[in-house]
């Protein structure tokens, strides 16, 4: 069984329907050219939603088939810190419940995909150590 399957399967499912909804309605269109233009991306914000929904597309499939996992962690956790600064640090850390449309999602996605690139990391307890 290859690693961190069941990892690579949600991510790759969260990534495709943040991706793939968001192509089909069109709302892709809108968050560039309503909102990425107006916030000083002029004139390339249409541009730059279509590379974020492209990224999250591709990053689905190659999640799926376990391959090169370290450049899709490593293209797709700046576009999750800059939509915590752009878009969801005004709301503050919920998502739902205490507030709306805060960061606490894209840190969980974040530190998932630092778990990707780096699934070996073991923290050792320190033995022999005395107060």
């Amino acid at each position: 069984m290859k690693k961190n399957f069941y990892l690579r399967c949600a991510l790759s499912v969260i990534l495709l329907m943040h991706s793939v909804i968001s192509i089909f309605s069109g709302d892709v269109n809108s968050f560039g050219t309503n909102y990425l233009d107006t916030i000083g991306f002029s004139p390339i914000g249409l541009y730059l939603a279509w590379m974020v929904k492209l990224t999250h597309l591709i990053s689905a499939f190659l999640l799926w088939i376990d391959r090169y996992l370290k450049l899709v962690a490593l293209c797709n956790i700046p576009i999750f810190i800059l939509g915590i600064y752009y878009i969801h640090w005004g709301n503050g850390w919920f998502v739902v419940g205490g507030g709306t449309n805060g960061i606490e999602f894209n840190v969980l996605l974040i530190f998932s995909f630092i778990n990707l690139m780096f699934p070996e990391i073991i923290l050792k307890k320190k033995t022999g150590s005395r107060l």
